[in-house]
This record gives structure tokens, sequence and C-alpha cells, in this order.
């Protein structure tokens, strides 16, 4: 595979397009990841680096978990101060300086990478009307408490969906994304379940509902055993059916699970 990085949702999008149209490539577009550090528990810890969520070892072998963390400034015009910290607050930040130039401010942070590189570029230039600008570089490894969240399809473990959150956002994560990932797949003749997951535990889940054809419609008055018996000849079929069903998920479905309210 190919590791590439982008400045913002759109451009990811452009460049995936470009590669359908143009040489026939389907692109996966992955949740980004950053580096972690992991130190794993025993007589003789060793240190783990990991770059993806499928790599994330057992948490009972883990000892501590480090993130990369950034410092970040922000220059901006001094009327869109207020809704830059609010975003940078939410992004996890941590407040260092403000220093103001005529009407242009400037803020430092120190920021995980991990939740910067989700959306904060995209929902900066939102909040500013496009006239914030970001500098940053690395700061520091700082422990964190990190989950892995997988995403469940019709049951079945969907790696590339599967995405690292902080342990206090990782309920609110997963409900937002397979609520997200409803609406996107492709409804089929069986109910398709989506479910995230932090361990064995099940901690979201959406459905996509069953097309659903009126097999009664021809059935006018008489008993109603006839129409019990059409309808239960149709579950059964669909039970069958959704035992050999393989669910189609669409590349505007990767996107949406990159995409945060």
């Amino acid at each position: 595979g190919f590791h590439c990085g982008f400045l913002g949702l759109l451009h990811a999008e452009i460049v995936q397009e470009r590669l359908s149209r143009e040489f026939n490539l389907n692109m996966i577009a992955t949740a980004p990841s950053v580096e972690y550090q992991i130190s794993l528990k025993g007589s003789h810890p060793s240190r783990l680096v990991i770059q993806s969520a499928t790599e994330f070892p057992d948490p009972s072998m883990i000892e501590e978990v480090k993130e990369p963390v950034m410092r970040v400034s922000v220059y901006a015009p001094s009327k869109f101060v207020g809704s830059i910290m609010q975003l940078c607050q939410e992004k996890r930040g941590e407040y260092i300086d403000m220093k103001y130039v005529a009407d242009q401010v400037e803020m430092e942070y120190l920021m995980p990478l991990a939740d910067m590189i989700i959306d904060f570029f995209d929902r900066l230039k939102s909040v500013s009307e496009g006239y914030a600008s970001l500098d940053y570089e690395f700061y520091e490894f700082q422990a964190v408490d990190v989950v892995k969240i997988d995403i469940l399809v019709n049951h079945e473990k969907v790696d590339a969906l599967s995405f690292l959150a902080v342990r206090n956002q990782a309920h609110h994560r997963s409900i937002a994304i397979v609520d997200r990932l409803a609406e996107v797949i492709p409804r089929q003749q069986f109910t398709i379940p989506i479910q995230g997951a932090i361990g064995g535990e099940i901690v979201a889940r959406a459905d996509v509902k069953a097309f659903r054809k009126d097999v009664i419609q021809k059935l006018y008055g008489g008993d109603r055993t006839r129409k019990d018996k059409l309808l239960k000849k149709q579950k059964k079929g669909k039970e069958r059916m959704k035992m050999v069903g393989n669910v189609q998920i669409p590349q505007t479905a990767f996107f949406e699970v990159l995409k945060r309210e």
C-alpha cells in the first residue's frame, strides 16, 4: 500500500476521484492515525511503536501509551479569537500564550496530533471565514488513555474502519460513526446491523433497514392464516439471504468516518 496524507478532506476526495476516473483505481481512505509509543507489561518491559489501529495490542499487555503532541500556532484576525479558542479546546488543546499585533492575534497551544489531523484544518478555515493560518511543530510524547474501536458491518469486522480514540470520547465517537455509516451504506433485502465495539463490548449500534415487498397485497379478505403463511415464508427467505449476503461498502462510507460533527 501507499500512505498519503492530505491537508483536508476536500483534497482527499479530489485525489480519490481523479484516481478513479483517470486510472480506474479504487482507493480505500482509512481513518488517519499517528505514531503511538506503547510500553508493554512483563518482567522485561519492551516498547512497541504502532501506526494503525490494527497493530494495537491486547489491552491487558499494555503498561502505558504515549501519543505525539504538537506545538500549534494559529494566526488570525482578532474578531475570530473566541471561536478559534473553542475549537482548540474541543481538540484537547492546552493553552500556552496569546499575542496581539494590531488587529491580528497569534495563539499558541499544545495539541495532540491525533485530534489535529482529522478535521482541525478544515474547521479552522470554517470558523475564521478562511483567514486563519496554521503552523505547528513536534513538541513531545505524552501519556494518554486510548482504546481501540472496531466497526462491525453485518457482524463482520471491517479493519479499514477501526480507529483509536481517547477513552472518554470513545463512546460518543462510536455512536456518531455508526449513525453516519447507516446513512451511506445502501439498503439490501435484509437488515444490516452496524456496530461499534470496544474489546468484546458493543457500545453503539445502528441498522440499515431492509427493503420490504408487500407480499400480501394480492390477497383480499379471506382467512388471516393465508397472509401469515406468506409473511412467514418471506421471513425465512430473508433470513437465508442474510446468511449468504455480502454487504458492499461504498467509497463514500470511508470518507464519512473521517468527518466529525
